[in-house]
């Protein structure tokens, strides 16, 4: 839920309210019911198209407001966000809302080596400072080193390339039960799969290295 509210989420200035914003209905159940929630979805347009449609949820809970407050988040803090009071133990069911939220993965094959097949996983903020801490607390807590990027757009990205992206992700699907956008989740079992016949083993993606 933190890591949802990090990067899809928003603080309202009143001290009570908070939003939260995404393109897939699942992301929003998830998050629904994560918190328990009873409060109607509607739909707005994006800013950058008068086409597409996004979901959000708008709901009034003065102790969770608090709390968000207490461990780093505020209003307006797309460009502000530092970073947060996140547990160890608690570290990769955020990443994991954060790769959900404003990460992705993917995968190819490199048509210049044969069967060569690359998976990255890539975190997104406009926050150089979040994306520093994010990489240091992987480093720190998994010993995987990722790169940090800029492409533009006042965007910055943490890169996690084959090997190191492929440990990842066995770290933050750590059971096949955590909470998660299964669209997401599916295109990383495959992947993982795929990696994972190369070597010559049978491993889940529940499966920690």
């Amino acid at each position: 839920m933190v890591g949802l509210i990090t990067t899809d989420g928003n603080l309202s200035k009143d001290g009570r309210h908070i939003t939260f914003v995404s393109k897939d209905i699942d992301q929003i159940n998830n998050f629904i019911r994560i918190l328990n929630l009873d409060c109607k979805i509607c739909t707005k347009k994006g800013s950058y198209s008068n086409t597409k449609l996004y979901y959000y949820i708008q709901f009034s809970n003065v102790i969770l407001y608090r709390f968000l407050l207490s461990i780093g988040l505020m209003p307006n803090k797309t460009k502000i966000i530092r970073e947060l009071a996140i547990p160890n133990e608690y570290f990769a069911d955020f990443l994991r809302g954060h790769l959900d939220g404003d990460g992705y993965t993917y995968s190819h094959w490199d048509k210049r080596w044969t069967s060569s097949f690359r998976l990255y996983t890539i975190f997104m903020s406009a926050s150089l400072i979040h994306l520093q801490w994010i990489r240091m607390k992987i480093l720190e807590i998994y010993g995987i080193s990722g790169k940090l990027n800029y492409y533009g757009r006042s965007v910055y990205y943490l890169v996690f390339a084959k090997v190191k992206s492929s440990l990842l992700l066995r770290f933050l699907y750590y059971n096949k039960d955590v909470t998660c956008l299964k669209r997401k989740l599916f295109k990383i079992e495959s992947a993982l799969g795929i990696i994972s016949k190369q070597a010559g083993v049978e491993k889940l993606v529940y499966s920690l290295p």
